[in-house]
């Protein structure tokens, strides 16, 4: 779709933000049904729809004005929220972004506008409309609210007429001052807030609603007491409130339109967010990510000049330049991370999009399932991000159809009716470790170790762990499901996962027991850009091993060479760590240097260490992708240039631990 009018291609952007957050708001909808999650859809659909109509999108200004008005009836009371809304709406919401991607082009839109899937979403509304119930009446719940700002507070700039006008918006209420801190008329400093109130509020809210209206009255007495109940019919769609009884003027009713007004805030910060300054929304920007990655290019280039620089001047020993050339990489460092860090995405703008694929699966195959996410916050590089969302489906869409049993089997079991599918990102050193588990049945090892003999994966006199065993899932085809279905079943699935995170230079790795569940977890790099390597050397070729898998290196004894099976432990401090020659690994000529090096790495908790001839030192690795001729070699993730302008290979250490570790007889020398 190209777009040349600037106004346009900003309302198309801002609507296809707009449609990704309408999806949580419905999804939180169906969960909650309180009434901020029905004024935030009508908001955005109100939003789409005026826009639409101002910027061409007339077939899908037209399209969101149904949703608009059921949503309105909603916001009135007059119908409640229900499954079949919720169900239309997310499909309606999926036919508004083919619209958008129409471009504005009439013919496209007035096909997709006329199409039977628009008709067939449009007569699902209205059946949903027509069949919904009125709201249930919630209870209203009686509070009562002792508030005294601080002496200080009006000097502070705080408004308390404002906030107890935001209390008043919550229901019903009535206030008393109270006046027993006030000096006498003489003493009174103007300054010096002296009043404290007691409020009774009839409400639906709850106490936390109750208490972000005094988020920012800092240093104030603030007592919070449920009083005995009274049940009092509320539809979900909130109504403006009665005129308060109190010493100041009831707040303003609700505009019609949805728009909070000034000073009447749900979340309690109307009045507090211009106090506080900026609008978050007004402090950044939006740049192509093309952009992005030419400024990404430029650096790499500018830090391989800069090690050049580094080389040039450890030649000629001048102090100046050597000073010189200690600035350029500093500020060469600084940039470096600024720029990774403009890239860096919190993974949550991909795990919001699986609420979605859980629901619609449960819905699918009748079960029911949760789904937990944590550590969304968690940031990593776009371009990783990117490339991300199709393993994590695959992995869910398993977990989902395979691992979750129905509710008579969990029934059987003695486990909680709804499944439970678990989400999780956090950090750990310089890679970003996801995994995705559930409370099913999981793996059955016994069918897997079948279906692995029988495709001639392993020999039926070989001896593997359960690990080991779950790993055969990401062979190509591989399959133990006794039916396929619509969702899984053909053996292509796993595969697609091991092969996506490995072109990522991640790894995966499953652990499960029977009746418990399963964890699949990714281990991927924060960025495929730049990295922090150690330069080491065999006989004349220099490789780069990532620092972040480095614990320590040792001298080495060559006698540890001796032994003829290539491979060998060696005694660090308390630990037994296994130790191979890269030489024998690489298949380059036997070393000939007398002292030599061991670096030990780490990689899915599994040390080994790694025979070198000597160690270089740290340099920043600008990762080069490896040629098409050499893109299958193992063991390397890519390459770099070095300062004199040579070329050095990156080991990529999760590939050869998970190599040195499958039992073998036999040297591991990769081929030539």
């Amino acid at each position: 779709m190209t777009v040349i009018n600037p106004a346009i291609q900003s309302y198309v952007t801002e609507a296809q933000d707009l449609l990704a957050q309408l999806e949580s708001m419905l999804l939180d909808l169906e969960t909650l049904q309180h009434a901020e999650e029905v004024d935030a859809v009508f908001r955005a659909l109100h939003t789409l729809k005026g826009g639409g109509g101002m910027f061409g999108f007339p077939e899908l200004s037209a399209f969101v004005h149904h949703f608009e008005d059921a949503f309105d009836l909603v916001r009135q009371g007059k119908i409640g929220v229900s499954a079949p809304l919720i169900e239309a709406s997310l499909q309606g919401r999926d036919h508004m972004i083919a619209l958008l991607e129409a471009g504005g082009d009439a013919s496209r839109t007035a096909a997709l506008a006329g199409s039977p899937a628009a008709m067939t979403i449009l007569d699902g509304l209205r059946r949903a409309m027509d069949s919904a119930a009125p709201p249930k009446a919630l209870p209203v719940r009686n509070w009562q609210i002792r508030f005294r700002p601080d002496a200080m507070a009006l000097r502070n700039g705080m408004r308390p007429d404002l906030i107890l006008q935001e209390l008043a918006s919550l229901g019903q209420s009535q206030l008393v001052a109270d006046t027993s801190s006030v000096p006498p008329l003489a003493e009174i400093d103007p300054t010096l807030s002296c009043l404290g109130w007691v409020v009774t509020l009839a409400t639906t809210e709850s106490r936390d609603a109750i208490a972000s209206v005094f988020l920012f009255a800092e240093d104030a007495e603030l007592d919070i007491a449920e009083l005995p109940p009274v049940a009092i019919a509320a539809p979900i769609a909130e109504v403006a409130p009665p005129p308060v009884a109190s010493t100041i003027a009831a707040s303003p009713p609700r505009p019609v339109s949805g728009e909070v007004a000034p000073g009447t805030d749900r979340g309690g910060a109307g009045s507090r967010r211009n106090a506080r300054g900026n609008d978050p929304a007004l402090d950044s920007v939006r740049v192509p990510s093309g952009k992005l990655d030419a400024i990404l290019d430029q650096l790499g280039e500018l830090v391989i000049a800069q090690a050049r620089l580094g080389q040039v001047a450890a030649r000629v020993s001048d102090s100046i330049l050597s000073g010189l050339v200690e600035e350029i990489q500093r500020l060469v460092t600084g940039l470096r991370d600024t720029t990774l860090a403009v890239r860096m995405l919190p993974i949550e703008t991909v795990f919001g999009k699986f609420r979605r694929v859980v629901r619609d699966l449960s819905v699918e195959l009748g079960k029911d399932i949760e789904l937990d996410a944590e550590g969304g916050e968690t940031e990593i590089d776009k371009n990783v991000l990117d490339r991300l969302s199709e393993p994590l489906v695959h992995m869910i869409r398993n977990a989902v159809d395979h691992g979750i049993e129905d509710a008579s089997a969990r029934q059987a079991a003695g486990k909680p009716q709804m499944g439970r599918v678990s989400l999780t990102a956090r950090q750990e050193a310089g890679e970003i470790v996801i995994t995705v588990s559930d409370d099913g049945r999981g793996l059955d090892h016994g069918r897997i170790r079948a279906k692995a003999v029988e495709r001639g994966l392993i020999d039926a006199a070989s001896v593997l762990g359960d690990d080991d065993l779950a790993q055969m899932i990401f062979a190509p085809g591989f399959s133990t499901a006794q039916k396929v279905t619509s969702v899984s079943g053909r053996g292509v699935g796993m595969d697609a996962v091991m092969t996506a995170i490995t072109a990522l230079r991640g790894s995966v790795s499953v652990h499960s027991r029977a009746g418990e569940g399963t964890r699949v977890t990714l281990r991927l790099p924060l960025t495929l850009a730049i990295i922090d390597g150690l330069l080491v050397r065999l006989g004349a070729d220099v490789f780069v091993l990532p620092l972040n898998a480095v614990e320590e290196c040792v001298e080495f004894d060559p006698v540890e060479l001796s032994r003829d099976s290539g491979r060998s432990m060696l005694q660090i401090r308390e630990l037994l760590v296994p130790f191979v020659d890269l030489c024998r690994v690489f298949g380059t000529p036997a070393s000939t240097e007398l002292r030599r090096r061991v670096v030990i790495v780490r990689s899915e908790n599994e040390r080994l260490g790694l025979v070198v001839d000597d160690i270089i030192g740290q340099h920043q690795t600008v990762i080069k992708t490896m040629s098409p001729f050499h893109a299958e070699l193992e063991c390397f993730s890519g390459a770099t240039i070095l300062g004199d302008g040579g070329v050095a290979l990156i080991v990529d250490v999760s590939a050869l631990i998970r190599r040195q570790t499958v039992p073998s007889s036999q040297p591991t020398a990769l081929a030539a």
